[in-house]
């Protein structure tokens, strides 16, 4: 009688164990997991390396990072067209010198446009920059020359639209696909880059 009670009760024993074995689940634990931000913040993103730009070389000799004006965007012509570029005033004359290495591409007068404007493409040919209402070329200076940033290509005039005695240097930065002619490009703001505020556009 003892013998048939014990093995009742063990048999209920074992029934339990095995009913309460059947509802545990053993689960994993969860991969970390970074901490939600909190309402109002953006995440944190490493900037592209691709497409980067380093700093340019201030084109106009004598004119410090300081006292570059950011033009892009401004009105032109009455609003008909919009800047895409950054002047940069000095006196009539002054060096202008390459911001940047490369290749002169196009030595081009526009009469309506740059006035006498010069062309340099990037070693890379990924960049192009474009200075404009120049008084002179600098003396050899020709199509296919090589420049080093630092090397004078010309000086500070008022040709082109720039208007009389308006003097300055337009100079524009675009990025340029393979086969882009030296016309061509997508226009980028280089005022970051001449102004030390970025080292990419």
């Amino acid at each position: 009688m003892l013998r048939r009670l014990t093995m009742g009760v063990g048999l209920v024993l074992l029934l339990a164990l095995a009913g309460l074995a059947s509802i545990i689940r053993i689960v994993p634990a969860p991969p970390d997991v970074p901490p939600a931000q909190a309402p109002g913040q953006v995440a944190e993103v490493p900037a592209p390396s691709e497409g980067s730009h380093p700093m340019l070389v201030v084109p106009v000799q004598g004119v410090s990072r300081a006292q570059i004006v950011d033009s892009w965007g401004q009105s032109r012509a009455n609003g008909a067209r919009l800047h895409q570029a950054t002047d940069i005033v000095a006196p009539e004359g002054t060096p202008v010198i390459a911001a940047a290495p490369g290749t002169v591409e196009k030595l081009f007068y526009s009469e309506g446009g740059g006035g006498i404007t010069l062309y340099v493409r990037s070693s890379d040919r990924q960049w192009s920059y474009y200075y404009a209402h120049l008084q002179r070329y600098a003396p050899g200076m020709v199509e296919g020359m090589r420049v080093r940033a630092g090397d004078l290509l010309g000086f500070v005039g008022d040709t082109g639209n720039s208007g009389a005695g308006n003097f300055h240097l337009h100079f524009a930065l675009s990025r340029m696909e393979p086969g882009d002619s030296w016309w061509k490009g997508q226009p980028v703001n280089p005022y970051p880059l001449l102004a030390g505020r970025s080292a990419a556009p």
